[in-house]
């Protein structure tokens, strides 16, 4: 038998394999881990250690097919679910079957989340993205059946495709009867169905009276003959003044002063509008882009691609954390939930935008403040609500800018900043001295050194730059020189930089009203304040008991009306207080789904689509037990009309899901510090250059456990002797 190529193996020392390539490590010590194919680049925006991965199971390795096959089953019966439940009328007649409907999509849900975790990222961004898009087309399939806000949404874009500020008039207003369309003022027996309010006819007028008197012959405003009513100066500027024409028989107008009965799909008619800027701009460019003849598909088209747009950006901003396959799986908790094809898409709610914008906002704060603060005040004049994910974008504002043995923070540090402190941690105690080369001799006065003229140039710079002064960079130092007295330029500078993302914001919002301020002489706000006492939530109102809000404060005093509003505003304070002294400045989506969901449990609100925003930041952050505030939504919404008295539905919905939050909080609370100790790397072995070194370290060894024998397992890891 020939001997082996690398020659006869050493007695007690295995043989190495052909092919192998030794290790090629210098010293003792852990070996460095492979680099994974998925890890993120440096400049990642996640700087906390990465979950530990769960072991591999010996039915996963073996059967690698079994977790996709349940995922595709679990999926296409929640599609299933979710189509059948879309196909019924079951909010007016039968809400207990459709509440049953609702929570075997949730149930189906829940498991497709928990089961794409078994998934890898690649796999399970495939199913996320394709099976988001199916979860949303199923919105498709009916018209809205519990909310009727779309059809204010599509009025809105016709009254500003017509030149006319939507803050001017309300619906039910005679200058806009031209403007009525059947589809959204129904007539006659189509007024016997649920959802109608009833409308007062245009009262007839002479015609010199009439806005188009000029030309009795049309009714359809045109270029040359504008919209009734006050046309808004510069009309092209909100959509112009060239509205697009409707078929005669779908959108035939009511004469004035008809005797027929006339009704509006349209909720509070005699109201002005609500929605800000950014929406009504939003609800002028679907009415652009649709189709002659359309009525409400394209809105719900628009939600539906808002959603898998959410997706998306969920899914590419989890290519860039530390654990890819485990952020992959968080955004199913977007993509699946049954809350997006019924809200986002059915209902085709504005929120679905706002939702967007804020995600991306939140993504983009770590590492561009200006940006991510641009899109939070989009977000915010798209729906009011976003505004209270603000402050999540100031995490960690007033944390304590300094370490122990470090004068300034990373976001503090200049260029000078950096190269001292990296000179001090690479000679800081019990690390070698980097050798250096001798500095060169000092250049003589007079003999044309570039010496004096940079003496006096970096002394200029510290007089026009204050900050250059407070650290100068050095050749050879031990620890960083910090003046005493620091200027004040340099503690308004990062403080600026730390509230750029609410200055953005709020510049976005000013200039997103500023056009509809010029351009309408009312108010821009239209029912917002009216809205709010209608809704329970000024003191006093007496719409508190019927809306069932401040449901969890109710249990604590049974007339909440007149204190709840000092308690929300204190609690709301010291969460937002929490926030920026405690929070995170890289997950600063973590921030604004703690304030938001407290927001949330403080006030209750009872339409489940404002809980879109909080189903959004529970896929940003993970934390799925927050995902108890829209099912309570549901349950106040739809739930409580199956009952007689259907205020403690709610209740206790708002009071389960408040147990599921400080369970969760409690858990996570008890993991922390065994998640610590198991993240932290080991501790490697001490390494030695030299005799000196060992005796040194053997010395330290010894003393670290008095009364021991040198070399024992008290004073810790021997010394190996170094390879040569």
């Amino acid at each position: 038998m020939p001997p082996p190529p690398h020659g006869p193996p050493r007695p007690g020392r295995p043989a190495r394999r052909p092919g192998r390539v030794p290790d090629q490590r210098s010293g003792p010590g852990p070996r460095p881990p492979d680099r994974d194919r998925l890890a993120p680049p440096p400049d990642s925006t996640d700087e906390h250690p990465a979950e530990p991965p769960d072991p591999p199971s010996r039915a996963r390795a073996a059967h690698p097919w079994i977790a996709p096959i349940a995922l595709a089953t679990l999926l296409g019966s929640l599609v299933a679910v979710l189509a059948l439940t879309f196909r019924g009328d079951d909010f007016h007649t039968a809400p207990g079957a459709l509440s049953l409907h609702y929570a075997i999509a949730w149930t189906l849900f829940a498991a497709a989340a928990w089961t794409v975790r078994r998934l890898g990222a690649r796999q399970a961004a495939v199913f996320v993205l394709v099976g988001g898009a199916a979860v949303a087309a199923t919105g498709l399939l009916a018209p809205p059946h519990t909310s009727t806000d779309a059809y204010r949404y599509a009025w809105d874009g016709r009254v500003q495709a017509a030149g006319i500020s939507p803050y001017d008039y309300a619906p039910e207003d005679p200058a806009l009867a031209s403007l009525r369309d059947r589809w959204l003022f129904p007539k006659g027996p189509a007024c016997h169905g649920p959802d109608r309010a009833p409308v007062r006819p245009a009262p007839e007028r002479p015609k010199a009276e009439r806005p188009e008197g000029r030309h009795p012959e049309a009714r359809r405003p045109t270029p040359e003959r504008p919209a009734p009513g006050r046309p808004i100066p510069g009309g092209p500027a909100l959509g112009g003044t060239h509205p697009r024409a409707d078929p005669a028989p779908d959108h035939a107008h009511s004469a004035p002063g008809s005797a027929e009965p006339q009704c509006t799909r349209l909720n509070r008619p005699s109201v002005h509008t609500i929605y800000p800027p950014a929406a009504e701009g939003y609800f002028l460019l679907v009415h652009r882009s649709a189709p002659s003849g359309s009525t409400l598909l394209p809105l719900q088209t628009g939600g539906a691609l808002l959603s898998v747009a959410t997706t998306a950006v969920l899914l590419a901003a989890a290519r860039r954390r530390r654990d890819p396959r485990l952020a992959t799986a968080r955004a199913a908790l977007w993509a699946w939930c049954p809350a997006v094809p019924v809200e986002a898409v059915n209902n085709a709610h504005v929120d679905a935008l706002g939702v967007l914008l804020t995600v991306a906002g939140l993504i983009a704060v770590p590492r561009r403040r200006a940006l991510g603060g641009a899109l939070l005040g989009a977000a915010t004049a798209a729906k009011l609500l976003p505004a209270v994910a603000l402050p999540g974008a100031l995490s960690g504002l007033l944390a304590r800018a300094t370490k122990p043995g470090e004068p300034h923070t990373a976001a503090h540090r200049t260029t000078a900043h950096r190269t001292v402190l990296e000179k001090f941690r690479a000679t800081g105690p019990g690390r070698p001295a980097p050798a250096e080369s001798p500095p060169p001799p000092p250049p003589r006065e007079g003999a044309g050194s570039p010496a004096p003229a940079a003496s006096r140039i970096r002394r200029a710079a510290a007089v026009v730059l204050p900050r250059a002064a407070v650290l100068r960079p050095a050749t050879s130092v031990s620890r960083p020189t910090v003046s005493v007295n620091r200027p004040a330029t340099s503690f308004i500078r990062p403080a600026a930089s730390a509230v750029l993302p609410v200055a953005a914001a709020a510049a976005v919002v000013a200039l997103g009203y500023l056009p509809y301020i010029l351009l309408s002489r009312s108010s821009v706000l239209g029912y917002l304040t009216g809205y709010v006492a209608e809704e329970g939530y000024e003191t006093g109102s007496a719409a508190t008991d019927d809306k069932n809000r401040y449901a969890l404060l109710r249990l604590l005093h049974p007339g909440p009306e007149t204190w709840a509003l000092p308690v929300v505003a204190a609690v709301l304070l010291a969460v937002v207080g929490w926030v920026l002294l405690r929070g995170d400045p890289q997950r600063p989506w973590r921030g604004a789904l703690v304030v938001t969901g407290t927001a949330f449990l403080l006030m209750t609100p009872g339409y489940p689509w404002y809980a879109l925003l909080v189903v959004a930041l529970v896929a940003l952050d993970g934390r799925w037990e927050w995902l108890g505030v829209p099912l309570a939504g549901v349950a106040q919404y739809v739930t409580a009309r199956a009952v007689d008295d259907g205020a403690w539905v709610g209740t206790l919905g708002y009071a389960v899901a408040c147990a599921a939050v400080m369970a969760g909080w409690a858990v996570r609370a008890l993991r922390a510090p065994r998640a610590a100790s198991a993240s932290r790397p080991p501790r490697p072995p001490a390494e030695t250059t030299g005799t000196a070194g060992t005796a040194e370290t053997t010395e330290a060894a010894d003393a670290a456990t008095p009364g021991s024998p040198p070399g024992s397992p008290a004073t810790g890891p021997r010394c190996r002797r170094a390879r040569r």
